[in-house]
């Protein structure tokens, strides 16, 4: 079973979103602060890491670049979103995609398993 690690401090969107992805088959795992963002991908391993930008008053922008540097987490998938069209950004900084809130949730599951595919092939 595929594991979605969620980063997200709003404890009612990583909870619903949780669920979400549990409902669709995946193990959802929750991360709401963004300074244990790297030592929880290392310990969970997960498949996907789907972030939002806005993590208590933090750009998250920073865990990606980290992410993307770490020769052991940098092949892990990073779906970035946020409220604000920040794409450009968040694409140049490594993230594999990007979501612009509000979004609906089949589209961010059918976003999330294109982001398994290759690792399908």
């Amino acid at each position: 079973m595929e594991k979605i690690l969620i980063v997200d401090d709003d404890r009612a969107t990583s909870t619903l979103l949780r669920t979400l992805f549990e409902i669709e088959g995946f193990v959802g795992v929750v991360c709401p602060k963004p300074e244990d963002v790297l030592n929880t991908l290392r310990r969970e391993r997960p498949d996907v890491v789907l972030m939002d930008v806005h993590l208590a008053e933090v750009d998250s922008i920073h865990i990606l670049r980290a992410i993307r540097v770490d020769a052991e987490l940098q092949a892990v998938p990073v779906v970035m979103t946020s409220g604000l069209d920040v794409r450009e950004k968040c694409e140049a900084n490594g993230a594999s995609a990007f979501m612009q809130k509000p979004f609906k949730p089949s589209e961010l599951v059918a976003l999330v398993k294109r982001q398994l595919a290759p690792a399908s092939l």
